[in-house]
């Protein structure tokens, strides 16, 4: 046995086909015999988290579902824990990369990927913070490139006064693209709003609301940063 405990849900997104998830059983399990979640700065409290079904991912996963695939565009989800919003656009034909900071976040997106009977789906490690500031991140294969949609959910669960997100996203977004946040009304959100307008993004916000959400009634907010090219060169000057 791995460490910790298992199981399986089939997770209705709507508007799109349910996802069959093999998640932890419950914020209680925990197993870092080798510290690699310590190193990365992971806490035996916050271990668990990436391996559970949110909410705000089910709400992100819902509206990437809705939204059209672009060909030619990429998509990068930060933070994205077991993935449900990569699932639904990479079986809707998106070029998608998932990405997060826990050990065991790639084992979990790839053993989901097969459960759906989807093709091979890119995963990059992915913490915010400078590479150079991280003990064995070069081990792994870290997020590279620019992505034209930047999409995460309940990332801003920080106050983040660094602008350590914000930073990379401006190391990972093309000069005109979007970056989709869902936030279940966290408080950080109006600083992360004014880093990212500081770097040429403006923000059109969509209330979510779902009277049928996992742990209740949901209530939270889509946030919607874009920019043109003519606003990023601004930045530059």
């Amino acid at each position: 046995m791995p460490g910790y405990l298992l199981k399986q849900e089939c997770v209705a997104v709507a508007g799109v086909a349910d996802l069959h998830i093999h998640s932890l059983l419950d914020r209680q399990q925990f197993a870092d015999p080798s510290g690699e979640a310590a190193a990365l700065g992971i806490s035996s409290a916050a271990w668990p988290l990436f391996g559970l079904v949110w909410p705000s991912g089910v709400q992100l996963a819902a509206h990437m579902g809705r939204r059209p695939v672009v060909a030619g565009e990429r998509i990068l989800e930060v933070g994205c824990g077991l993935g449900l919003a990569s699932l639904v656009s990479h079986r809707r034909g998106a070029l998608v990369t998932a990405s997060d900071c826990h050990p065991l976040a790639e084992a979990f997106l790839q053993r989901n990927v097969k459960a759906n009977d989807l093709a091979d789906m890119t995963y990059r490690h992915g913490n915010w913070a400078e590479p150079a500031a991280l003990p064995g991140f070069a081990a792994r294969a870290p997020v590279d490139g620019r992505y034209e949609v930047i999409m995460g959910s309940d990332v801003l669960y920080e106050r983040d006064e660094a602008g350590v997100l914000s930073g990379f996203i401006s190391r990972h977004a093309t000069s005109a693209g979007e970056v989709l946040i869902v936030d279940p009304n966290r408080g950080n959100r109006a600083r992360f709003t004014h880093q990212m307008m500081a770097l040429g993004y403006t923000l059109v916000q969509h209330s979510l609301m779902d009277l049928g959400a996992l742990s209740g009634p949901y209530r939270g907010t889509l946030l919607h940063y874009s920019r043109s090219a003519q606003a990023y060169e601004r930045t530059l000057n």
